[in-house]
This record gives structure tokens, C-alpha cells and sequence, in this order.
């Protein structure tokens, strides 16, 4: 979106509150407000004083400074007998410290001394505000809630159960930026967690071993400021990024505490190298694991996976896992009906990752939101697509159809290439 800095400093001389100058130059210009406008409001009304081109950049060039020393905000404090500090230095300039990413006291001239500031960009300012946030969310749940494992079930110790479950898409508007969708539907808090209960009964109904595995194939939120990872594609969205955060967290915790008590281990893995979330599904995952680790240490393990394609073993088996799309890397992501150039891809990791060991692979995907198990076009390793845990957006709806969504719970037997599967459909 491009900005009239004219404007923005005109409006600035009358109202020095960048809050209300923010919403000010929205009102005016007919924008819907957001704290990621307000923050490059901000920011273009502090670079009168700091370099503007440093904004998104992480190097210290003092090129963009004014050659005025009337302009120039000097580092020295008169009052104090000695330079400020930064966060000193911000506070007196009405500079946001919060968001300083590096800084470096240079001299402007003989006599003058100025701090040249990089400061985060967008995206990483609202992965500040969540983190500033995070200590805050984490006390509500580091302590466990009680929960009875099920008497009526017969556990297995010859099998592991595998939960997979993909695209939750938390905090997608289903009813489409104009609210006048094609199909009607619903995706808030009451929703999620409705389906999150609903999948809770499923697995502790057909669970059969001692050991849970946990997959959470990418895309878990649906976007960062109202966009994608890959930026550029902008998103309908129910709520904002703090409260997409503790939705997600919320529903991460209590999947765990529900079922901590029906296994006697739990692994979880987490995708955040995908198109949607990225490395805002990395917050919530990090957050996720220091929470696990205080409550059930030992018991249940959480596992961030940052790479586009990863791998686990089990028994016989081994798993090797994919959202299918990456953060910006790739053109195109993996199809959902395995071809040549796709084989020749997995195939090439299991050789560099040593995998044809014996083993039963497969290869796990999300993206796609279609139910496709592939056992036979490749010899190597069977090719699974699974489905979205969310509902259709109303884009997928209006270019697509209204298509089916749900998870797939599996029992496996350790030793044997035998998998039963138990989908469950909303």
C-alpha cells in the first residue's frame, strides 16, 4: 500500500499522538485501521529523524540523514554528561525501542554524534508483539489439568497410534472479504474447538497402542497481518493476530492434555515451513514446547520442524513429512497425485537421507486439501495427501467446490506394513 508522507506529516503537526494520527489518515483516506498501518505511520514520521531506508534492513549505513545539525538528533545528553543509551536515545526522539533490530553510534561530523538505527520490518514486528505477549500466555498453562485415561480400552503394546492432521487455517474468514459468500459457513473459536472435541472423542474411541504420534502438516494459521508467508495475497480474516495466537495455543494445549493421560508417550510435530502461517506457526509451536516441557517432561515431546521436507522413523515404518508448499522457495508446490518429477524429488531424499533401509515409507503431505492415499505408484513409498482440518475458504468454494474436510487417525503395528486407517469426515 503506498502512503502520502505529505499528508501523514501535515496531519502529524496537528495531532502528535501517532495512534491518532493513524487512525486520522485512515479515516480520511478510507482504509480499514490496523496496528501494522499504524506502525509504518509511525515509522515514516520518525524518519525525519532516522534514516528511512533502514527500516528493512539489517545494516547500519547512515546514507538518508539530513545534513542540518539543527535536523539531526544528537546522541549526547547535555543533562546526563554522557550519550544516551539506545533505548534512552528512543525515548527522547519518540522512537519505538521495541522495534530496534541493531544500532551503532557513528559520528555525523566532527562534533556530532547520532545513533543509526535498523529497525525490524513488519513482519517481524508482529512477531515482536506476539512474543512480547508469549511470557504472558505461557502462565495460564503451565499448570497440567487433571485428566482419566479410558478403563474400556485394550491397549496393544505391538502397535502406535498416529493422529494426522492438516490446514487448520485458524483465524480464515470462510465468508470471503464482502461477507456474501457463495456458501454459507462458519470457522470462529466456537467452531475450532467444537471440531478439536470431536477429534479428541475419535482418537481416545479407536485408540489401540501405548505410543501417540502427532502430525500437524502446515498451514495451522491461516496468515500473519492478513497475509500469507509468501506475502502479497491478502486475507479475509475472523480475528487478529493476538487472538489467532491464543486460539492456536489454546487448541495445541488442550489436544495434549486430553490425551496425556491415555498414552504412555506422545511425539508431536509440527510443520511451520508452509505457505500460510510460516514462521508465525513457529511462535505458537515454540511456545507450545516450553509449555509441554514445564507440564509433562519426559512424557510428551514437541518437535518445531523449520525444514520444507523432514523424516521420522517408528518401528518399521518410517514417515517422511511435507506441508507440500513452502515459505517462498518454490513455484509450485507438490500435486496431489504423485508424478515423475515428484517421485524423482522423494526419491532423491530417501537416497541422501539413507532411508531404503528396509523400511515401509511414506510420504506425507498437506496443501492440497483432498484424501488421496497413493499405495502403488511408486514401488518405494506409498504418496498420502490429507485432507483440511478447516472448512473451504470462500475462494476455494467459489473457484472449487464446497469440498470435505477432516483428519485421519491411524493404528499401526510396529514390525509389519499393516496401517489401519479410521478417517473422520465433518
Amino acid at each position: 500500500m503506498e502512503y502520502n508522507k505529505k499528508q501523514i506529516l501535515d496531519l502529524y503537526e496537528n495531532e502528535k499522538n501517532k495512534t491518532y494520527l493513524a487512525q486520522e489518515y485512515c479515516r480520511l483516506n478510507n482504509i480499514e485501521y490496523s496496528d501494522s498501518i499504524r506502525r509504518r505511520i509511525s515509522k515514516i514520521v520518525n524518519s525525519e529523524s532516522v534514516d528511512d531506508d533502514l527500516e528493512n534492513d539489517t545494516s547500519t549505513e547512515t546514507k538518508g540523514y539530513k545534513p542540518e545539525l539543527s535536523n539531526m538528533p544528537s546522541a549526547w545528553s547535555t543533562e546526563k554528561n554522557r550519550f544516551y543509551t539506545i533505548e534512552e536515545y528512543c525515548d527522547t526522539y519518540g522512537l519505538d525501542k521495541n522495534t530496534v533490530k541493531s544500532s551503532k553510534l557513528v559520528s555525523h561530523n566532527q562534533s556530532h554524534m547520532v545513533y543509526n538505527i535498523a529497525f525490524f520490518n513488519e513482519e517481524e514486528e508482529a512477531i515482536l508483539d506476539v512474543d512480547k505477549h508469549l511470557d504472558e500466555v505461557i502462565q495460564r498453562y503451565i499448570k497440567p489439568i487433571e485428566s482419566l485415561a479410558r478403563k474400556d480400552v485394550i491397549v496393544n503394546g505391538e502397535y502406535f497410534d498416529r493422529l494426522v492432521y492438516t490446514d487448520c487455517h485458524l483465524a480464515m474468514d470462510v465468508n470471503g472479504k464482502d461477507g456474501d459468500s457463495l456458501y454459507e459457513g462458519k470457522w470462529d473459536k466456537e467452531e475450532v474447538l467444537k471440531r478439536l472435541d470431536l477429534m479428541l472423542y475419535h482418537v481416545k474411541t479407536f485408540r489401540k497402542g501405548k505410543k501417540l504420534i502427532i502430525d500437524d502438516l502446515g498451514d495451522f494459521l491461516d496468515g500473519l497481518g492478513g497475509q500469507t508467508t509468501r506475502k502479497g495475497h491478502e486475507l479475509p480474516q475472523n480475528m487478529n493476530d493476538k487472538e489467532a495466537f491464543e486460539l492456536a495455543l489454546e487448541f495445541k494445549i488442550k489436544l495434549i492434555d486430553n490425551l496425556v493421560s491415555e498414552y504412555e508417550e506422545i511425539i508431536c510435530h509440527n510443520i511451520t515451513n508452509d505457505n500460510h502461517s510460516g514462521v508465525f506457526s513457529y511462535f505458537v509451536s515454540s511456545a507450545f514446547e516450553k509449555i509441554i516441557n514445564c507440564r509433562y517432561s519426559g512424557k510428551v515431546k514437541v518437535k518445531t520442524i523449520k525444514k520444507f521436507i523432514d523424516h521420522y522413523s517408528e518401528g518399521k515404518h518410517t514417515f517422511v513429512i511435507s506441508h507440500g508448499k513452502d515459505m517462498g522457495e518454490q513455484k509450485f508446490g507438490l500435486k496431489p497425485k504423485l508424478d515423475a518429477v515428484q517421485a524423482e524429488k522423494i526419491d532423491q531424499y530417501c537416497k541422501e537421507h539413507k532411508l531404503y533401509n528396509g523400511n515401509f515409507i511414506e510420504f506425507s503431505k498437506g496443501d492440497s486439501h483432498q484424501a488421496i492415499y497413493d499405495d502403488t505408484t511408486s514401488n518405494d513409498f506409498s504418496y498420502y495427501n490429507y485432507p483440511a482440518f478447516s472448512p473451504p475458504s470462500n475462494w476455494v468454494k467459489t473457484n472449487f467446490k464446497n469440498s470435505k474436510s477432516g483428519f485421519n487417525f491411524f493404528n499401526i503395528m510396529r514390525e509389519r506394513n499393516l496401517k489401519i486407517s479410521i478417517p473422520y469426515w465433518f
